[in-house]
């Protein structure tokens, strides 16, 4: 760790750790709904604990982004962080407000959640992925605009790599597509045409700027190979990332009133969405390969060319099964969406973080690389976690496949609750594979506290 300022990460890294710990507690909980419909219930019933299960989610990568930033930003700019005060307090103020948006879910019913927070004045709760509080998401305005401020001027008066251009960009996009989510029409079709510009923008879009900017950074470090070879190819990456994925919103836009030539601009680019990730996989694997050092955090290389393979497969491939519309209108709200879904989440972010996390956590507590022993157990939970979660989506897929069959495809098309009780088995192997995937995690967590021999780094 050069600068000082970068050790504000770890606040942030341990707070997406132990957020991501409670996403999946919560997943595990809703995979025992989907087999034991009364389990929790009325405690926690399914439709809350998907909203805090999938609110996590996104609120832990926020702060797994920022702590990345917050690492990586000085090391690139050259300079301390603009204001590590800032940085502090803007932690707290998510970090509380978060929490209290999900207790808040726990405790009160939705309705009256929105009562006590003034939602009548500005109305923006009620809609997936933005169930969140009107006032929370004010709160979430502010914390992003300190954030990209803070970040903004750390590089503007420092290096400008490209790096750390490309993910300012990402992160000015980010705050920017966000407040789509203020925008709450009463036409339904505007209400969800504009609703994907908040979802599928940040997902498919900006954040994969972040990821690019975030992985390129970790491969120069651990591989030793030139800047100009790695810039060059991120140029590529995000052009093609960005041409594909802004008009390839338009495969949300299919069957949901809009004008008929969204199929077609929706098709096209959709289709091109899984070029991007194929050449960050080459990308990933050709400067490992060419690289002119051993770095001594093997399991900060292995998370590396695991985010390229996964971001590839869930993002690209299983995307693309279901992308263009004569596909889509078999397959569009199956368990088919819901493979591609955990599987391109987990690929292109979750991965990119716990790579950033599993590089810089020993260089901010004073060492090169984890001792063998930790390192050992880490790469223990990536393959329990990745094999795991390769498992979950494989039966969503078959899942996906007999519901579209039964369901849509079928002359005789059965009612959504029989075939849901056709794919009871595929739910029962899908939660052994969740509880897989929280003891990988769980093991990932022990990783950072396990003993054992140092390494030694050759240069």
């Amino acid at each position: 760790m050069k600068y000082e300022s970068q050790g504000i990460a770890k606040m942030y890294f341990i707070a997406a750790i132990g957020l991501f710990l409670g996403q999946i507690i919560f997943g595990v909980t809703m995979g025992l709904q989907y087999v034991m419909g009364d389990f929790l219930f009325p405690e926690i019933p399914f439709n809350v604990a998907r909203m805090v299960h999938t609110n996590l989610l996104i609120v832990w990568l926020l702060f797994g982004f920022m702590g990345s930033a917050y690492y990586l930003v000085p090391e690139e700019a050259e300079r301390e962080l603009y204001s590590p005060i800032l940085a502090k307090v803007m932690f707290w103020i998510f970090l509380v407000a978060g929490v209290l948006t999900i207790l808040g879910y726990l405790l009160v019913p939705y309705a009256r959640l929105a009562e006590i927070t003034m939602n009548d004045l500005l109305p923006t709760m009620g809609r997936e992925f933005l169930e969140q509080p009107t006032i929370t998401k004010i709160g979430i305005v502010i914390v992003a605009l300190a954030f990209v401020f803070n970040i903004g001027m750390t590089i503007l008066s420092g290096r400008k790599t490209v790096i750390n251009v490309v993910l300012l960009t990402g992160l000015v996009g980010l705050a920017v597509f966000f407040l789509f989510s203020f925008y709450n029409p009463d036409n339904i079709v505007l209400d969800k045409y504009f609703w994907w510009f908040v979802v599928h923008l940040w997902v498919e879009g900006v954040w994969e700027l972040i990821m690019a900017s975030l992985l390129a950074y970790v491969l120069i470090k651990v591989t030793g190979v030139d800047r100009e070879v790695i810039e060059k190819w991120l140029y590529i990456i995000i052009a093609m990332a960005l041409i594909s994925g802004l008009v390839g919103t338009g495969h949300h836009f299919f069957w949901i009133g809009t004008p008929g030539y969204w199929q077609w601009l929706g098709s096209i680019f959709s289709a091109l969405e899984p070029i991007p990730f194929f050449m960050m996989t080459l990308f990933a694997f050709n400067v490992v390969n060419k690289r002119r050092r051993d770095h001594p955090n093997k399991a900060a290389v292995l998370w590396a060319l695991g985010t390229a393979v996964m971001a590839f497969l869930g993002a690209g491939v299983w995307g693309f099964l279901h992308t263009l519309a004569p596909v889509n209108y078999y397959t569009h709200g199956t368990q088919i969406t819901a493979a591609h879904g955990h599987m391109a989440f987990y690929g292109a972010y979750v991965m990119v973080v716990l790579t950033m996390i599993s590089y810089s956590m020993p260089l901010m507590r004073g060492k090169k690389a984890a001792n063998e022993t930790a390192q050992k157990l880490e790469i223990r939970a990536f393959w329990m976690m990745t094999l795991s979660m390769v498992a979950i989506t494989l039966l969503l897929t078959g899942a996906g496949i007999m519901q579209v069959y039964l369901q849509r495809y079928a002359e005789d098309a059965a009612p959504f609750m029989s075939v849901q009780d056709e794919l009871v088995n595929f739910y029962w192997l899908r939660e052994i594979a969740g509880f897989t995937f929280l003891a990988g995690l769980l093991l990932y967590i022990y990783s950072f506290f396990a003993k054992g021999k140092e390494v030694v780094d050759v240069e």
